[in-house]
């Protein structure tokens, strides 16, 4: 079971319900992918474990900005 380190984001369990509506436990597991990206200010790569929304998050603000937003979360990289 795979957490995101950028949203935190993991799985969340539930139930299948049969058509005789017989109930067992179930679990939605996060699109959890790695990806590598270059950190200038450190010059080196890093590697992520993020959600696929993530992705698209440090797309959006930046490789360091994400760093720093996993680093405040208290993970370490």
């Amino acid at each position: 079971m795979k957490n995101c380190q950028l949203t935190g984001v993991k799985s969340v369990f539930g139930n299948n319900v049969s058509h005789s509506h017989r109930r067992t436990r179930r679990r939605w597991n996060p699109n959890i992918q790695q990806r590598r990206y270059w950190l200038p200010s450190e010059d080196r790569f890093v590697r992520l474990t993020l959600s696929a929304r993530a992705i698209r998050t440090v797309d959006k603000i930046g490789v360091e900005a994400a760093v720093a937003r996993i680093r405040a979360r208290g993970e370490r990289i």
